[in-house]
């Protein structure tokens, strides 16, 4: 017999019945290999990384040798669940029309369509960048895909990530680029004494308020034609003293800046650095850059998904870069990246749906999509 595609209900339901909450491994990914190596692919699954942030399962999945390259990126890990649903998070129920489950929109059910989308046979080639870490420290995730990519020559020409971009009607929004984020932690020593006599002590908390002030004062910019503003966010200020007569030995806060393509995190971070040794020499500031801030100029590619959107919903799409970072931070150093998928007001909520009807004309536009990109 020759191979079908997958109903797009029936893999987004087995999908979403798999507890895959970050990092996932094993039965979620069990589902959709079996789906691929229906429609020919070869798919190629590896394990990577140590505690803290490992081990990680991913999948690379290719069809065909010949150009163009199309892919398409998704993460099959999802948000703990919390407490309080209707029916059981992963119970994949199915109700008045829509599809119940932690996953269904972010993004297990934008996976389902596009696998769903593929063709029995195509032009080009097709590949899939599945990883089950972005809902967490993504250390081993998509960058360790990019990785065996490089080492196997893989290259794609486009690449779509299937996050669910669209607010009010499917269609209405994709995304082009996205904000950096850099997190920082700061560590403001001082020595500890009784508060009757300060002169024996050095309380670091004065010290770190003034920093923060400094920081909180910067403007790093205005934003740009595509940008929302820069902006530096306190997220968090520990001293850990239950004596209300001592002087405490260090004070630490935390910062979390999102940036756009007018700074890059390295040089934020060493003026964030400065400003806080300024005020404490001894001080310590430890940074995590989560991803640059990168765009994707309008042009054919965003043509391309603009007129598949608005062949089947009648929508021209919004181009944005809001929201958080996604990793289309890492596959914006392939090739260009666009972000298009299900509308996101459920993701990571209680009784988080996707509308079965929305899953349908997704799996019509990513067809679309994929016969556009192949020409």
């Amino acid at each position: 017999m020759p191979p079908e595609r997958p109903d797009v209900l029936d893999l987004a339901t087995a999908l979403i019945a798999c507890d895959s909450v970050t990092p996932a491994r094993g039965a979620v990914f069990d589902v959709l290999e079996a789906a691929l190596l229906s429609l020919g692919f070869a798919v190629d699954r590896f394990v990577v990384g140590a505690a803290p942030d490992g081990p990680v399962e991913n999948l690379l999945a290719v069809r065909g040798t010949a150009g163009p390259h199309f892919a398409f990126a998704g993460h099959l890990d999802v948000v703990p669940p919390g407490t309080g649903w209707t029916s059981g998070a992963f119970a994949a129920d199915v109700r008045d029309g829509l599809l119940y489950g932690r996953g269904a929109v972010d993004m297990k059910g934008a996976i389902a369509a596009f696998v769903a989308a593929i063709p029995v046979t195509s032009a080009g080639t097709i590949s899939l960048i599945v990883t089950g870490d972005e809902e967490g420290p993504a250390t081993f995730g998509t960058p360790a895909i990019i990785d065996r990519m490089a080492n196997r020559g893989i290259a794609p020409d486009l690449c779509l990530v299937g996050e669910p971009t669209s607010t009010a009607r499917l269609g209405d929004m994709i995304k082009i680029g996205r904000r950096g984020s850099v997190n920082i932690w700061i560590d403001m020593p001082g020595r500890q004494g009784h508060v009757a006599y300060p002169q024996l002590a050095d309380n670091p908390i004065p010290r770190l308020v003034a920093a923060l002030a400094e920081i909180d004062a910067i403007v790093l910019d205005h934003g740009n034609a595509w940008f929302q503003p820069s902006n530096i966010e306190a997220t968090d200020i520990t001293v850990g003293n239950p004596a209300t007569n001592v002087i405490p030995a260090h004070a630490a806060a935390r910062l979390s800046v999102r940036f756009n393509d007018e700074q890059n995190g390295a040089a934020l971070v060493q003026r964030i650095e400065a400003i806080v040794q300024r005020h404490a020499p001894a001080a310590t500031v430890t940074a995590r850059i989560s991803g640059e801030a990168f765009l994707t100029p309008p042009g054919a590619f965003s043509t391309l998904i603009g007129d598949a959107i608005e062949a089947h919903t009648g929508l021209r799409p919004e181009l944005s870069t809001t929201g958080g970072t996604s990793d289309a931070r890492f596959l914006s150093k392939l090739c260009p990246v666009v972000e298009f998928g299900l509308c996101n007001a459920t993701m990571h909520k209680l009784d988080e749906a996707v509308a079965i009807a929305d899953l349908e004309t997704l799996r019509d536009i990513y067809a679309d999509i994929i016969a556009r990109a192949l020409r």
